[in-house]
């Protein structure tokens, strides 16, 4: 159902990407469509144990994405991986988006509201789907060094307590007389506390304010 509308033209909406705006995780597909086929394989074997402890939640999310990263993309050209990101963007994740989450950003976008798509993906497909969308991109980023992938994060990823310190750096929050924020998982908890509108896996938490 889609929320009545607010009394101003300033208000801000916050959106996790992976399994809010689309139906699936779309970090792991783009991983699989960038990196070099000899390193997949590879990867598969070594990292099966790593992922295994992911998947029986011994190990957090964040660390497996780091190790997955400096196995995936160390030594690889910026310009190679930002080609993928951009077809990415392009044709796959149109094909993945959720009816609901397109019909909540064209309603915010509708009302004037600020959108920023707030997200622990890499901004190497996510900022050219933001630019499209005409929505605002806070996310995960690659380091590089004279145009190669040093297989990093450029600062922390955009997860958890991040995406908080993260959008109270970009948005004077005092300044939006209402807040709305989507996440599906608990690594959106903190963002979604924040907000005056809270929908977890697209439910409205808690009466509106």
């Amino acid at each position: 159902m889609t929320p009545s509308p607010t009394p101003s033209r300033s208000a801000l909406a916050l959106f996790d990407f992976d399994g809010t705006i689309t139906t699936l995780e779309t970090m792991p597909v783009f991983l699989r469509r960038s990196i070099p086929r000899h390193r997949l394989v590879l990867g598969w074997i070594v990292l099966a144990p790593l992922i295994l402890a992911y998947r029986l939640r011994l190990v957090p999310g964040t660390f497996v994405r780091r190790v997955v990263v400096w196995f995936g993309y160390a030594g690889l050209s910026c310009s190679a991986v930002g080609t993928a990101g951009e077809a990415f963007a392009r044709d796959y994740l149109p094909t993945v988006l959720r009816a609901e989450a397109v019909e909540r950003l064209a309603w915010h976008k509708e009302q004037g509201h600020r959108v920023v798509v707030v997200s622990g993906g890499l901004d190497v497909y996510l900022a050219p789907w933001c630019k499209a969308a005409g929505v605002e991109l806070l996310g995960s980023s690659l380091l590089s060094r004279g145009g190669i992938l040093t297989g990093r994060y450029s600062g922390r990823q955009c997860v958890r307590d991040e995406k908080v310190r993260r959008v109270r750096k970009l948005c004077d929050l005092h300044a939006y007389p209402v807040i709305y924020a989507y996440g599906d998982t608990p690594e959106d908890h903190a963002m979604l506390a924040i907000a005056d509108r809270k929908y977890y896996q697209w439910r409205e938490l808690g009466p509106a304010r």
